[in-house]
C-alpha cells in the first residue's frame, strides 16, 4: 500500500513514514537559492504577491528586480508548471539575506514585520511535500508526494532525531491548504497505518 486517500487527497505513504524537520541553522535557507526552477505558484498567489510587490521591492536584489521587470514574478518552467521567477538560473527572485548571510523570503519577512498579510507560496511552506492537482471525471483530486533533496539531509537527520514524520512537521501548511477537519482525518489515517505496522 503506497497511497492512502484522505478525502480528495491521495497521499504517498512516505509522508507518514519518512521523518523531516527543517534545520535552518544547518542549511541557512539554501532551498531558496538551489535548484533549476522556481517554487510552484498559483495564479491567485501571483496576483496577491503582485499587489504587495511595492512593499518588498526594496528588499530584493537589483538582479531580481531586473528579472521581475522583464518577465514578471512567475514563468512556465520546462515541465509546464507555473513557478516563481529565478535569478542566474537558480535563486528565487524573492530571496533576501540577513546580516549573517542566511537566506530569507522577502514576502514572509515583510509579513512577519506587519507590512502586509500575504503569505509566501504554499508550495514553499509545504516542502518537502510536492502537490499535484488532477481533474478526473470532473472531480478535483490532489496528490501529495514526498520530495527527497540532498540539501535537506540535515532536516532528515533532525526529523529522525525528534521522531517527527513529514505530515506532522507540516501540520500548519497542510491545515492551511486543506482545512482542520481534513488534517484530523489525516492524523486518523496515520494512526491506522501505525497500527498496521
Amino acid at each position: 500500500m503506497n497511497i492512502i486517500q484522505v478525502g480528495n487527497v491521495l497521499c504517498s505513504i512516505d509522508i507518514f513514514n519518512e521523518m523531516f524537520c527543517c534545520n535552518y541553522k544547518a542549511c541557512r535557507g539554501i532551498c531558496c537559492v538551489e535548484g533549476d526552477a522556481g517554487a510552484p505558484i498559483t495564479m491567485d498567489e501571483v496576483a496577491a504577491i503582485e499587489d504587495i510587490l511595492p512593499l518588498i521591492e526594496s528588499d530584493l536584489s537589483p538582479e531580481a528586480r531586473q528579472v521581475i521587470d522583464k518577465q514578471g514574478i512567475a514563468y512556465i518552467d520546462k515541465q509546464g508548471d507555473l513557478v516563481t521567477s529565478i535569478v542566474n538560473g537558480k535563486d528565487c527572485v524573492f530571496t533576501t539575506y540577513d546580516d549573517h548571510g542566511n537566506c530569507l523570503c522577502a514576502i514572509e519577512r515583510a509579513m512577519r514585520l506587519g507590512k502586509h498579510s500575504v503569505r509566501k507560496p504554499i508550495s514553499c511552506s509545504l516542502y518537502p511535500i510536492r502537490v499535484k492537482k488532477f481533474n478526473i471525471d470532473g472531480e478535483t483530486l490532489y496528490g501529495l508526494n514526498y520530495h527527497r533533496w540532498a540539501i535537506c539531509r540535515d532536516a532528515v537527520e533532525k526529523g529522525y532525531r525528534l521522531s517527527t514524520p513529514v505530515y506532522r512537521f507540516l501540520k500548519e501548511p497542510l491545515t492551511q491548504m486543506f482545512g482542520p477537519e481534513w488534517y484530523a482525518d489525516l492524523e486518523a489515517a496515520a494512526q491506522q497505518i501505525a497500527h498496521l505496522g
